[in-house]
């Protein structure tokens, strides 16, 4: 099999590593780099568990090569955080209890912080739509739903637990917005 050197810039971090062609996403961050929240649930794009954010975007990674994201900024759950500042979507998850056994939860976190950068103020069912990709096995889903409509709202009001402003936030994932959620 073809080895391909990439490059891959994981949460700020570059790595440099050599994969073969048919290295999936997913096992490059998981096996090759450690990055264990990007969870491999079905290697058919059908659960979401191991959605991550390439070059801003949500993608599963399992249906992604790793020489297809050579080069790429990859933002994983691990990199939601801001050192021990968890961002407005963990901290809804933890507060409503989104989740049961947690195998879906990096996934749908992924997945709802892109939902929420596209539309900041989603109704209950434009969540349940924009979740639709992402599959958990142990909830109702009611909870998740809860957690994306906290997180919504947090991320609104441009609170951020040290008492700043998303402004201020380096995990928001958009800086320009401010005290009140109105983008200046």
């Amino acid at each position: 099999m073809t080895e391909h050197d990439i490059t891959l810039t994981v949460n700020g971090t570059e790595h440099d590593l050599t994969v073969e062609a048919r290295t999936l996403l997913a096992h490059a961050l998981r096996d090759e780099l450690g990055y264990t929240g990007t969870n491999i649930g079905c290697e058919s794009s059908l659960c979401g568990a191991c959605t991550v954010h390439l070059d801003g975007e949500a993608v599963k990674s399992c249906t992604a090569l790793a020489v297809q994201a050579d080069g790429a900024e990859i933002r994983t759950v691990e990199g939601l955080a801001d050192g021990d500042e968890l961002h407005a979507i963990q901290r809804a998850f933890q507060e409503e209890h989104g989740l049961q056994c947690g195998y879906c939860t990096p996934g749908m976190m992924m997945t709802s912080v892109e939902l929420l950068k596209e539309n900041p103020n989603p109704t209950r069912e434009e969540i349940r739509e924009g979740l639709e990709g992402n599959l958990c096995r142990c909830t109702g889903y009611q909870n998740i739903v809860n957690a994306v409509e906290n997180a919504a709202e947090s991320l609104r009001s441009g609170a951020v637990a040290d008492g700043g402003t998303v402004a201020d936030d380096p995990t928001a994932d958009d800086p320009t917005t401010t005290d009140g959620g109105e983008s200046k």
